[in-house]
């Protein structure tokens, strides 16, 4: 091997020492490359009596309604990703008021974080992920085209508190353990 040439490290699956599942650590020097879950934030926005909700440009779900919400970048808040994801799809500007839910999908190892945020300016539009954008009274949210189950639970969860200033977090609703 040249000296322009590095070594590529080269991992295996195996059982690391004091640990009890497989990982890939490093045949040369034992580290252990951790995989874990991912975090989406987002948020249930409102602008007076609506909700504002976004028809998804791409997959899984094209076509189906959501909250603006995506994976969170590295070094970045959770607060800070759910107003950056608000922008990008639906060029909305947001002030996050509380942490709405905290909800685990383990078939997708995800990790999301909804929170209740207010539009801050009313003018939105559609981001390169929105096929569209709207604003929706309670009575004409899409109920039959929500793109994911934790959508409807952060919907349900942000109307049971719609009108409270303080409330703990919800988690998957009972009997909803994110496994389908």
């Amino acid at each position: 091997m040249s000296e322009m040439q590095e070594k590529q490290p080269s991992f295996e699956n195996r059982v690391p020492a004091g640990d009890n599942r497989l990982r890939q650590v490093c045949t040369d020097c034992g580290f252990v490359a951790y995989e874990n879950p991912k975090v989406v934030v987002g948020a249930v926005v409102t602008h007076e009596d609506r909700i504002l909700l976004c028809r998804r440009a791409i997959n899984p779900r094209r076509g189906f309604w959501t909250l603006p919400a995506g994976y969170m970048e590295l070094h970045e808040s959770a607060e800070t990703g759910a107003m950056r994801e608000a922008w990008e799809e639906a060029r909305a500007r947001i002030a996050i008021e509380a942490l709405l839910g905290a909800y685990t999908i383990p078939r997708l190892s995800q990790v999301q974080l909804i929170y209740r945020a207010r539009l801050t300016d009313p003018a939105i539009s559609a981001g390169p992920e929105s096929l569209e954008v709207g604003l929706f009274t309670w009575r004409e949210i899409p109920w039959d085209e929500l793109a994911f189950p934790s959508v409807r639970w952060a919907l349900t969860h942000f109307d049971a508190v719609r009108d409270q200033a303080h409330f703990p977090a919800f988690s998957n609703p009972p009997g909803e353990n994110g496994d389908h």
